[in-house]
């Protein structure tokens, strides 16, 4: 099928520097924000669409970060030695839900703390006017998440009434209008048939730069996934399933949430391993990262310790043998002198 888009995945696993020849960083690579951690969807494989889980989960259901935290979080940005590379507008819930979400785009854009500015949304929320002023707040990069090919599979999948037409039309309005930002769409291929996978690229295939079919696997561990079937067979990508030891994520990337929490991890859905209790009321983000927990955490990775921690969410995280862009296991012990 002849289309504009690049048949990609939204991760670059070819143009990035290998792990192994620059750790320890003094500074992350990617910065994770959560404009917002509740979601207007109600998604079978995610957390954050479990109404009463989330309930029932300390910390989780906080809504929207405060803009005037977000400022003071932006502006600390600068404290580290060297500018970061990424400040991603995304963790656990849809960014869009976020009122001030364009004016966060470009207060991040105009700080000069960063290279660039993206995020991951689920489009439901986009109209005309609120893609131009994304788009003129700067954002970079936007990453979209389809959940079905038509509104019936939307109400299934997503349990979402979704006008359809509009959706993709809405999607249609900001590539025309996208200027420097980058578009990229995706969506989950195991449950599409092949028929069906066939018109996900003729609906989005000239309306975003690049496509991609991914599959449904383990991202958030202990979260009892019982309404929809993990792909078992391929990874994330539709690679090979490998066991991998060392996360690759806890060297480059940090998290916060949004009520300013730290956590260890971005896939720490429930908010079980954050740092900012231990470290005092109000801690930097790089005091955060020079801090001797997340050195702590990152060395458990190093000496092969990760599946005997069974009360962290890494011992059983799924993502790793399906989903690590990267694998550092064989040079854990070069790294361990390092640290």
């Amino acid at each position: 099928m002849e289309m504009n888009a690049q048949v990609k995945p939204r991760i670059d696993l070819h143009n990035r520097e290998e792990l192994k020849n620059v750790l320890p960083l003094r500074t992350p690579y990617i910065v994770h924000i959560d404009p917002c951690d509740t979601c207007n969807f109600h998604c079978k494989f995610c957390p954050s669409g479990n109404i009463s889980l989330l309930k029932k989960t300390p910390g989780r259901g906080h809504g929207p970060m405060d803009f005037d935290l977000y400022k003071s979080l932006i502006d600390s940005m600068h404290d580290f030695k060297d500018k970061i590379q990424v400040i991603r507008l995304y963790k656990d819930g849809e960014p869009l839900l976020n009122p001030y979400f364009p004016d966060m785009v470009r207060y991040a854009k105009e700080s000069g703390c960063c290279e660039r500015v993206d995020t991951t949304t689920n489009a439901s929320l986009l109209t005309p006017a609120l893609s131009l002023k994304i788009i003129d707040a700067g954002l970079d990069r936007i990453n979209i998440s389809v959940e079905g090919i038509n509104s019936a599979q939307y109400e299934d999948f997503s349990r979402y009434k979704l006008d359809y037409n509009a959706f993709v039309n809405n999607i249609s309005f900001f590539y025309e209008h996208r200027k420097q930002c980058e578009m990229n769409i995706k969506i989950n291929g195991d449950i599409l048939t092949e028929a069906q996978e066939q018109q996900f690229y003729a609906t989005f295939g000239n309306i975003t730069d690049g496509i991609f079919v991914e599959h449904i696997i383990d991202y958030w561990p202990k979260f009892e996934q019982e309404q929809v079937a993990i792909n078992k067979a391929v990874g994330l990508l539709g690679d090979e399933i490998k066991e991998v030891r060392v996360c690759p994520y806890v060297f480059y990337e940090m998290a916060i949430n949004s009520d300013g929490s730290y956590g260890l991890c971005r896939f720490d859905w429930n908010h079980s391993m954050l740092l900012g209790r231990e470290l005092g009321a109000y801690i930097s983000p790089r005091r955060v990262w020079d801090s001797t927990l997340l050195w702590e955490f990152q060395n458990m990775f190093l000496r092969g310790e990760r599946t005997t921690r069974t009360y962290l969410l890494c011992a059983k995280c799924g993502l790793l043998k399906q989903g690590a862009p990267e694998d550092i296991d064989e040079f854990s012990e070069l790294l361990l002198e390092r640290m």
